[in-house]
């Protein structure tokens, strides 16, 4: 029984730790970059988009097909940078849980 107890009052501590980190991801800002730094675009640690940035000499060569595809590579770097992020966080918090081997949280 003391055993539950104890593994109950460890999931009670990891709830918390898991409302904190889901605020602290929410603050953090990660950004990804396109074509030779020439697109960034900044993600929260959760996926929201936040800006994006566009070097001045690609609006002047005019070719919007370009800039769209270096838009959605570069959104495609920041969300990857996120999610490194996320499961980093993930795999501190749960580093003192008596979890089975292969268990992944969220669960």
């Amino acid at each position: 029984m003391r055993d539950i107890m104890g593994m109950m009052g460890k999931f009670q501590e990891m709830q918390a730790k898991m409302g904190e980190m889901q605020e602290e991801l929410q603050r953090a800002e990660v950004s990804g970059t396109s074509g030779g730094d020439l697109v960034t675009v900044t993600l929260t640690g959760k996926g929201d988009m936040r800006g994006v940035k566009i070097d001045p000499s690609l609006i002047a060569d005019g070719d919007a097909e370009i800039i769209e595809d270096l838009i959605i590579a570069a959104h495609a770097d920041a969300r990857a940078k996120a999610e490194s992020m996320m499961n980093e966080k993930m795999q501190e918090m749960a580093a003192g849980l008596p979890l089975p081997p292969g268990m992944k949280l969220p669960f």
